[in-house]
């Protein structure tokens, strides 16, 4: 097994051990990166001469005694949404171009003083405003979309190019790719992860955190961004109350992955877990919730660049800006009331249940350019809300949403799993997932 094969957590137990230096990592991580990013482009900057000169300090500072933690001399990606000192933020957009950050983001300074060494900047939808990603390509099959708006994010990590990633998730931006690629994905407790130096896509539903080839992974990478404690992922989850939608989460799903979500679900009760049927309350209000926070909250940040410079955005994104132009400030106030009330509603039914376990996306990713899918009753159904709609509410509320990849389709597609639970309660979460994923192996591998 090459090294950058190794997930986070072997290669950090090999380079704590001097089993492995993080120069030989990272050396495996940039040879692997040669190999397959001309296909995957996952990568809008690679700071290879940075990552090098990281490495040699952290093999020099391991040497010497001083091993900062788990993820000292691990090679990491950020979505190109987080600033690094001297480094260009571009959102994967020509309206920052000639950009360079001042400072360190929070979670960039967080990670550099853990010891993590940056491999570079990973592609997004612009400015994280989308579900597909379109510069990238998913890790299993090229044809197919990533997922985004962390595509790239996801696709490092599924290919072997960064042992772990940072996504923004504002409606699924970190657990839809996850899904797609098959990893894992993270999307904590609102404002539990410091959102200072990141881009703004809506303030009010963005989340930072961590993309990862194994729930383990995500549990190391997890206390570094919130300056917490690290959580045991091998307890025993007998007892626990795991909910199982009977609205919502398994409508228009298509049936493999309905079928190997559920089997997921049964292998938590296997193991002593307690199924108990929940009742997702308010659903009819959110996608009118999710698109009312966030399409006004976006306008607003990019009002001037949207006004003097129209042309450099996407058309699909400059759409979406124009069109929070239009939504009063009636509109908004009306969907935050909304989403304080859904909020107290999702509270209430996770007072029943330990966790809740679904389904992350309804399909698995689609060919590259299908704009909808059709439901066998007929419904018709845009790709982003496809996408979007099972992974919204957990934005809306707050709450910490996993996903964990659970197997694949007949053509061999990852399918993922999506945990939901109590605000804060990410270390339930990590027990749950760690107990039912199914860790694939890294594409081309």
């Amino acid at each position: 097994m090459r090294p950058h094969e190794l997930t986070l957590a072997a290669a950090s137990r090999a380079v704590g051990a001097r089993e492995l230096s993080p120069v030989e990592l990272l050396d495996s991580v940039l040879t692997r990166l040669e190999e397959v990013e001309p296909r995957l482009n996952a990568y809008v900057t690679v700071t290879a001469d940075r990552a090098r000169a990281a490495a040699r300090q952290a093999e020099r500072d391991i040497a010497a005694g001083t091993l900062r933690g788990p993820l000292h001399g691990m090679p990491m990606a950020l979505k190109d949404m987080v600033d690094v000192a001297g480094l260009p933020t571009s959102g994967s957009s020509r309206v920052r171009a000639g950009h360079r950050a001042d400072a360190d983001s929070a979670v960039a300074a967080r990670l550099t003083g853990a010891g993590a060494v940056l491999v570079g900047k990973t592609h997004t939808h612009e400015f994280a405003y989308g579900l597909i990603t379109p510069q990238t390509a998913n890790v299993r099959d090229a044809g197919r979309i990533a997922g985004g708006s962390s595509g790239g994010s996801a696709v490092a990590v599924a290919a072997g190019t960064a042992a772990f990633a940072l996504g923004t998730d504002t409606g699924g931006s970190i657990r839809v790719p996850a899904a797609l690629n098959g990893v894992v994905g993270l999307k904590p407790t609102y404002d539990l992860v410091p959102r200072d130096g990141v881009v703004p896509l809506s303030w009010s539903l963005d989340h930072v955190g961590p993309l990862t080839r194994t729930v383990e992974d995500a549990a190391l990478v997890l206390p570094a961004l919130t300056g917490g404690e690290p959580s045991a992922v091998d307890g025993d989850v007998a007892g626990l109350r795991v909910g199982v939608p009977r609205n919502y989460y398994f409508d228009h799903v298509d049936p493999e992955v309905e079928t190997v979500v559920r089997r997921a679900i049964e292998r938590l009760e296997s193991l002593g877990a307690r199924l108990v049927e929940v009742e997702i309350p308010m659903t009819r209000y959110v996608q009118a919730v999710q698109w009312g926070l966030m399409v006004p909250e976006a306008t607003a940040y990019h009002e001037r660049t949207l006004r003097t410079a129209p042309e450099l955005y996407a058309a699909d994104v400059r759409v979406l800006l124009e069109a929070g132009e239009l939504l009063s400030a009636g509109d908004h106030l009306r969907a935050r009331r909304a989403r304080t009330l859904l909020r107290r509603e999702w509270l209430r039914m996770l007072e029943q249940v330990d966790v809740i376990a679904a389904p992350a996306v309804p399909m698995t990713a689609v060919p590259a350019g299908q704009e909808t899918v059709t439901w066998p009753d007929g419904t018709t159904e845009s790709v982003s809300d496809a996408y979007v709609r099972l992974s919204a509410p957990a934005n809306i509320t707050g709450v910490p949403a996993l996903t964990v990849p659970v197997g694949t389709d007949r053509a061999g597609l990852p399918i993922g799993l999506q945990l939901l639970g109590r605000p804060l309660a990410e270390s339930l979460l990590l027990r749950a997932g760690r107990a039912c994923e199914r860790p694939l192996t890294l594409a081309g591998s």
